[in-house]
């Protein structure tokens, strides 16, 4: 099948895809749309929520929609390393015998991501960046495709760790799942209150979600737009000489040249799914605010003056 064919081909997968998933997810497409256009990059998402807006469910659903293996990690203070990762445990012939952890699946559901200290945190990184873990001094491919969605409570602040910038700039979209609409809620309460629960059927295959992958990194993308990205990004950085007036005074750091990365990246998935062949800088502009607004630092001027990311992000557009 010619590049051509397989865009066609992929814009009508994800109308049945979407419509799917929409069986059990009421609203929230925009949170949808990207947790989508991340699995279709290869890269991974921290959905933002106050509890009870499907998150879970969320994850949970697109796992089964894809045909993707899935495994959650329940975040809490006492988590180890090893109960993520694996461990050697020495077996009935006295040699040690390497039992794999929940890591070792397509999609990880790390769930309350900041309910567990920094260590353990930590031992995602090597797994969100390089599709590996190092146990013991050796070296375990995770399978493909690999990709992290963790949810986060935006609200209770005691028993939690923020996440380090390390690991928050690993993540390619951070996503804010809102309240849904007066008659979201009522469709909601009537799915789910009732015997009949819908569940999504399967209609990707991990062997799919590769190639969907592959298609994306392949789409050409004109100079103009990479520079745009990389400008855009470029100006998010307090101590550039181009940056604005409006981010020299209310940031403190800006946004890596990861961000710049998965701008095109996403830009190419989001044109791809709308049937287009090559991305231009609109498609750049309607996956900025989640990629680059947990990869920028605000300081005490904007907290002092309620000036939020997404206010800044907005006004460089």
């Amino acid at each position: 099948m010619s590049d051509v064919a397989a865009i066609d081909n992929l814009v009508v997968k994800f109308q049945n895809l979407k419509s799917e998933i929409g069986k059990v997810i009421v609203g929230q497409e925009e949170a949808v749309n990207y947790v989508l256009l991340s699995v279709f990059c290869g890269g991974h998402s921290l959905l933002i929520g106050v509890p009870g807006l499907a998150k879970t469910l969320l994850v949970n659903t697109v796992s089964d929609a894809l045909g993707l293996n899935f495994k959650r990690i329940q975040f809490t203070p006492d988590l180890m390393p090893s109960d993520i990762l694996g461990s050697e445990i020495l077996d009935k012939n006295r040699e040690f015998t390497f039992i794999k952890g929940p890591i070792f699946s397509n999609i990880i559901l790390a769930d309350e991501i900041n309910r567990t200290p920094p260590k353990t945190q930590a031992a995602l990184l090597e797994a969100m960046q390089e599709k590996s873990v190092t146990i013991a001094g050796h070296h375990y491919q995770l399978d493909a495709p690999f990709l992290v969605l963790a949810t986060q409570n935006p609200i209770e602040q005691e028993g939690t760790y923020p996440l380090p910038e390390a690991q928050l700039d690993r993540f390619m979209f951070s996503i804010n799942l809102g309240y849904p609409s007066f008659q979201e809620e009522v469709d909601v309460v009537k799915n789910t209150t009732s015997n009949e629960l819908a569940k999504a059927s399967s209609i990707f295959s991990a062997e799919d979600i590769l190639e969907i992958q592959q298609l994306v990194r392949k789409i050409p993308v004109a100079d103009n737009v990479i520079e745009y990205a990389v400008r855009l990004v470029g100006n998010t950085r307090p101590k550039s000489p181009n940056a604005p007036e409006m981010v020299q005074k209310y940031l403190d750091w800006g946004a890596g040249p990861r961000a710049s990365q998965n701008l095109i990246l996403a830009a190419k998935a989001n044109a791809a799914i709308r049937g287009k062949y090559s991305p231009d800088i609109e498609d750049v502009k309607a996956v900025a605010i989640p990629i680059l607004s947990h990869r920028i630092v605000k300081n005490y001027k904007a907290e002092a003056e309620n000036i939020t990311v997404s206010d800044i992000i907005t006004s460089l557009l």
